[in-house]
């Protein structure tokens, strides 16, 4: 039996645990990912790749505002361009929720993000084809916008090579390794040992299977979401990001002049097996996303489906990350994004590191008490302070 060994072992190569690596290796840690597949190949890949801020969870919106700032300087920071266009962000909400958005604005502003209330009119000159009269107020972040979360995860796992971090590809991990309460490395599937201090389980839907055997119970479960790619039918522009809490959709350019099309109804999740979920648009999604096409979009008049594909979210039971220590010593866990990951990914990184390195977090707008795991047996889930009717689950 073959042994190694670092100073941190990162469980999975999606983009949280490659953007703590980045972060670990620049701040001088040996760092090993150890990654199943290929860097990026599980739900980075499959990210919408939307970047808001729009968040009730002072946190969140705070870890999303600060990750802007690399998503805006990709080039310089990374190395390369990940695909990120600001494009603007506009969310528009019904007359039940426009006292929740007129909150959640103000406590933006108190953290610094860029963000206002706008009109019909405005938000008519951004989108001239959509219907907007159904809404009652709208909020705008000129710096929000979409990106690419599989070219992102690389553009992390090349900075943190050329820190010295080692990303090993084609290395699932069998078990996590602990002896009298404090992990000693882990366990590959071929019997290799990987010693380290420090273990990170960033291993999406699949750490939960990874950290029971420790007596950690992670409440995460995979939940499928699919995603309609449209041809508006005639040239739209660089429109920006709609979140739509009246029709309970997102909408994004993407590449070729088409439309991205995604659901914001998450009341009734369709838990999956990550490793065998169906892959396409289903029938019932379509005829769904179209009614809502035709009422949002009715200058749209020949738009049409050109594709479809879906993915897995890991979920937590208040649909907030898990990024803290856990069980035994030395184990962090950054698993359970529940769809929030891509936009946030950079500030994990940093999160991440401060944990593994202090204990705590060095941001006083990100309090590591916000993610800790215990929130749910206290019965103190992380929500929204100002939520949002039919559409609280990712809010």
């Amino acid at each position: 039996m073959n042994a190694s060994g670092t100073d941190v072992v990162i469980v999975g190569g999606g983009l949280e645990g490659v953007s703590a690596a980045r972060v670990l290796a620049s701040r001088g840690v040996s760092v090993t990912v150890l990654e199943r597949a290929t860097v990026g190949s599980g739900g980075t890949g499959k990210s919408s790749g939307i970047v808001r801020c729009h968040y009730g969870v002072p946190s969140l919106a705070a870890m999303a505002w600060k990750s802007i700032e690399l998503f805006d300087n990709a080039e310089e920071v990374l190395g390369e361009d990940v695909g990120f266009r600001r494009s603007g962000y506009v969310v528009g909400v019904g007359d039940q929720n426009a006292a929740a958005l007129r909150a959640n604005l103000e406590m933006h502003r108190g953290l610094g993000v860029d963000v206002r209330e706008i009109g019909h009119d405005d938000v008519k000159e951004m989108w001239p084809a959509a219907y907007t009269e159904d809404f009652a107020a709208f909020g705008y972040e000129p710096f929000g916008g979409h990106g690419d979360a599989y070219s992102t995860a690389q553009a992390f796992a090349a900075a943190a090579r050329r820190d010295g971090a080692v990303i090993r590809q084609g290395a699932p991990v069998a078990a996590i390794v602990a002896d009298s309460g404090k992990v000693t490395g882990v366990r590959l599937a071929d019997g290799e040992f990987v010693a380290a201090g420090t273990v990170v389980l960033a291993a999406g839907p699949w750490s939960a299977a990874l950290a029971a055997p420790l007596g950690i119970d992670l409440p995460i479960r995979a939940m499928r979401e699919q995603i309609l790619i449209i041809d508006p039918g005639e040239y739209v522009g660089d429109v920006p990001v709609l979140s739509d809490l009246v029709s309970l959709q997102y909408v994004r350019a993407e590449t070729g002049g088409k439309l991205l099309f995604g659901n914001s109804d998450l009341s009734e999740p369709e838990w999956a097996d990550p490793d065998a979920y169906r892959n396409g648009a289903e029938t019932a999604f379509m005829e769904r996303t179209a009614a809502r096409l035709e009422h949002r979009f009715p200058g749209l008049i020949n738009a049409g489906f050109t594709g479809g594909y879906a993915g897995c979210y890991d979920v937590t039971p208040d649909f907030n990350p898990i990024i803290a220590p856990a069980g035994v010593a030395g184990l962090v866990i950054a698993a359970g994004f529940s769809g929030h990951g891509f936009k946030i990914s950079p500030a994990v990184g940093e999160l991440v590191a401060d944990l593994v390195l202090e204990g705590d977090s060095l941001d006083p707008q990100v309090p590591a008490a916000d993610f800790r795991l215990e929130r749910f047996a206290e019965g103190k889930p992380l929500t929204s302070l100002n939520p949002y009717i039919g559409a609280g689950e990712m809010r």
